[in-house]
């Protein structure tokens, strides 16, 4: 562990990328949909693009620092929240500055616009809470403990690997497994990352989802994998928020790690209309038995759906199967 000559806060400085909008020649733009971007594995996939004359990409990101803890204490003034861009392969270094939220919000927000000469392959983005202290301007007291990867190349948000799915029979597997026999997947929370489990009892399951099949299957495979995707979403919000830290008053705090950014990304969603410390707040109340926990369970199931882009995916799938129709010979 690194030591420091001054005070610095011990809460968490996390930070998420909200939307990434392209700007090409003749100033036309594009904004990437969500799944060029993951919250989970903290990585922009920018080759997602569907043009690839971009010049600039411009990040918007907010960040949420310890703002009760640097108040209260008192050790640090001129506070301000820098997100910076660096990549080795080019010498290229950006920074920003983002602008505070509403009075008593840990929220930072802003954008970071990136030149497309001026990067080869990744970058990485972090966010950097810089003060005086001791009359010492510019001092770097608290930063993310994992930067966000800016990949000008890839297509798929992910930092070392693909969605974790793992094809496994459920007779036959882990004893824990055989209680979901009859279930195509499951979806496993217990380690650091979530697993898809994919059971191989089910016939023709792996190749259907790994789109090995006809024009029909491929367009079945699509929406089993927003599927799959929304129930990820769902498994990691429940284990998210019954394991959360809650301080002497009862106040819950937010996750420092990606399931912070998946509850964020889904409370406002679930609790419309309120910030995000007030929306896990009710639905920490409401879990815990101060409320109806139930009534909250159609949001949260919306939520993962938006987010796996649900909809979507079901509109392309009916279009894809009637256009399928029309084509085949009567």
């Amino acid at each position: 562990m690194r030591a420091y000559p001054y005070p610095r806060p011990t809460g968490a400085v996390t930070a998420r990328v909200t939307a990434v909008r392209l700007r090409g020649p003749g100033d036309s733009r594009e904004q990437l949909d969500t799944k060029g971007f993951s919250v989970v594995e903290q990585v922009v996939a920018l080759g997602r693009a569907e043009r690839e004359d971009w010049h600039t990409a411009r990040i918007s990101l907010a960040a949420t620092v310890p703002a009760r803890e640097i108040e209260s204490k008192g050790h640090w003034s001129d506070i301000a929240v820098v997100a910076v861009v660096t990549e080795g392969a080019t010498n290229t270094r950006t920074v920003t500055r983002l602008t505070p939220g509403p009075e008593g919000s840990r929220d930072w927000t802003g954008e970071i616009e990136l030149n497309r000469e001026d990067h080869l392959d990744r970058a990485s983005l972090a966010v950097h809470v810089v003060a005086t202290v001791g009359e010492v301007a510019g001092r770097i007291i608290a930063s993310t403990t994992q930067d966000w990867m800016i990949d000008v190349t890839a297509d798929v948000p992910l930092r070392d690997r693909r969605l974790d799915v793992t094809t496994v029979s459920f007779a036959r597997g882990a004893e824990w497994l055989r209680s979901f026999q009859d279930a195509p997947w499951v979806v496993d929370t217990s380690g650091r990352m979530p697993t898809v489990r994919l059971n191989s009892d089910f016939e023709g399951l792996a190749a259907l989802v790994e789109g090995e099949g006809s024009k029909v299957e491929k367009v079945v495979a699509e929406m089993l994998l927003a599927q799959m995707c929304a129930d990820v979403w769902t498994a990691v919000f429940h284990s998210a928020i019954g394991d959360l830290e809650v301080e002497d008053d009862g106040t819950p705090l937010l996750p420092p790690d990606w399931r912070g950014a998946v509850l964020r990304e889904m409370l406002p969603d679930i609790v419309p209309g309120r910030s995000a410390e007030d929306a896990l707040r009710d639905v920490h109340n409401r879990r815990t038995g101060e409320g109806s926990w139930t009534d909250l369970q159609p949001r949260i199931h919306y939520a993962a759906a938006r987010r796996a882009e649900v909809p979507r995916t079901l509109a392309v799938t009916v279009r894809d199967i009637e256009r399928l129709d029309q084509e085949s010979p009567a």
